[in-house]
């Protein structure tokens, strides 16, 4: 299947099964799988070399009919042969699924073991683009409408760009607020390797004062219906002035204008983690009246048990000490 024909058969799909993030991932030097397994399904997987061992990366997959079990069950193995002709320790997959009972049951029937760390925004908020703008103003929080319209009175303006300078500006600014907020920002490379990859459909937004001065970024990708507020950074100005919300107002005016149909804000804290990575964004994000989205957590299928042993171990550890 070609990415067009697996958009639409699986409409769910995003950018992270998308052939452009797995030729961003081979310009960082990493190995990538792409199956159809015989027009049953599609998976973009990534070989990943750790230090504690080698694994099989499915963000956002595999993409499936999870209700034909056959067919689940002949694609779970393939998966596990690429896994093992590729010597990998596990294969780690966020699929598309809702976190429910039904769905946890059904990873737990495929022997699938949850993961000690996250994959790709298990908690989100997903805005519908096909509302009117009337009604999606309604349906923003009153302090989030209230600053969205003061924004404007303040003088706030809005700029859109992808070329390679606006990049290395919105690292530079990245690691800043990544110190402020304690958080592990993508490295320039990465950043550089994606606008490559995405070309066209990858934009950063930049909210300015009245006097010029950058006040917040938004790194969006775009892909099928959907686009994902991906990325994130900001000045000092933006604790003082609403650029955050002047900035996602006019993405979301202008991605409804585009044509896309569901706008990913990608990533939130859990409920009732205050100290999650996450808490800071959450109540911003949230104020804009999208719906909560909650997929299952990151399952593993594990290959070798011993080496795995190891990395549950370290992972865990991990995750404590980085609020995940």
């Amino acid at each position: 299947m070609d990415w067009k024909e697996v958009l639409k058969k699986f409409p769910e799909a995003n950018f992270l099964q998308s052939p452009d993030y797995g030729k961003m991932n081979e310009l960082l030097g990493n190995k990538v799988i792409t199956e159809d397994f015989g027009g049953k399904g599609h998976a973009l997987m990534i070989v990943r070399d750790a230090k504690r061992g080698r694994y099989l990366e499915i963000p956002c997959g595999p993409l499936l009919d999870w209700d034909n079990k056959k067919n689940v069950q002949a694609v779970f193995d393939k998966i596990k042969e690429a896994a093992q002709a590729e010597k990998c320790v596990f294969v780690r997959m966020r699929p598309q699924l809702a976190d429910n009972p039904k769905n946890l049951q059904l990873l737990d029937k495929l022997g699938l073991k949850k993961s000690p760390m996250h994959l790709a925004a298990e908690h989100t908020v997903i805005i519908d683009l096909t509302k009117s703008e009337d009604e999606l103003l309604a349906n923003m929080r009153r302090q989030t409408r209230y600053d969205v319209r003061r924004a404007s009175k303040q003088g706030i303006t809005i700029e859109k760009s992808n070329n390679e300078e606006i990049f290395k500006e919105f690292h530079r600014v990245q690691a800043e607020t990544a110190k402020r907020q304690n958080f592990i920002p993508p490295d320039l490379k990465t950043l550089l390797a994606e606008k490559q990859a995405f070309g066209e459909n990858i934009v950063i937004y930049i909210a300015k004062s009245d006097n010029g001065k950058p006040i917040a970024y938004g790194l969006i990708i775009k892909n099928g219906k959907e686009a994902d507020y991906y990325e994130a950074a900001s000045t000092i100005l933006n604790h003082k002035l609403p650029g955050a919300h002047a900035l996602l107002w006019q993405a979301i005016q202008d991605l409804k204008a585009e044509g896309y149909e569901r706008f990913n804000l990608w990533g939130i804290a859990p409920a009732g983690q205050p100290n999650h990575r996450y808490a800071g964004v959450t109540t911003f994000k949230t104020g804009f009246g999208g719906d909560i989205v909650v997929y299952v957590p990151a399952h593993d299928m594990i290959i070798s048990k011993t080496k795995y042993l190891k990395n549950f171990v370290v992972e865990t550890i991990r995750r404590k000490k980085r609020h995940l």
